[in-house]
């Protein structure tokens, strides 16, 4: 596995404003490291943890002590498969859907919303619409218990 096969250059973005829908979720304080093609970004705290926030999945938990720790656990095929979606993003390229600059791959259907990870239920969208949506998303029904019924009204 090539890790920059399974990651995009975000550099350029903006990440205060990407970011600033999610001030209930994220830390005051952290570093961007790397990103996804999903968009999921593996962040450092002050404390050199390493963590990763999933944007599909509304959650942002520690994957590492370090970065050379982070390092160790993604060498395991199975941890990399679920941290990069390697599996999903390999189906996708080869169907000729590739991210381009500040675009990644989303979902059609949220997986908290039913949603299943599959290439069928995949876009290619904006990394900033990205963020917007799932953030509007997760922040309605954040305090809602799991399996609670949620109707959805698209407004133009």
């Amino acid at each position: 596995m090539v890790l920059d096969d399974y990651l995009i250059e975000h550099s350029e973005i903006d990440w205060p404003n990407v970011l600033s829908p999610w001030h209930w979720l994220l830390p005051e304080e952290f570093t961007v490291w790397l990103m996804n093609r999903f968009g999921d970004l593996f962040v450092v705290l002050d404390d050199s943890s390493v963590w990763m926030f999933d944007v599909g999945g509304g959650s942002f938990e520690q994957v590492a002590s370090c970065r050379d720790e982070f390092y160790d656990s993604i060498e395991n095929d199975e941890t990399a498969n679920q941290w990069l979606m390697i599996p999903l993003i390999d189906h996708l390229v080869a169907a000729g859907k590739h991210v381009s600059p500040k675009r990644c791959y989303g979902y059609i259907i949220p997986p908290v919303l039913g949603g299943e990870y599959t290439a069928k239920n995949t876009s290619l969208i904006s990394i900033d619409e990205h963020y917007s949506f799932h953030a509007s998303v997760y922040e309605q029904i954040k305090d809602m218990p799991d399996g609670t019924a949620v109707k959805i009204k698209i407004v133009p």
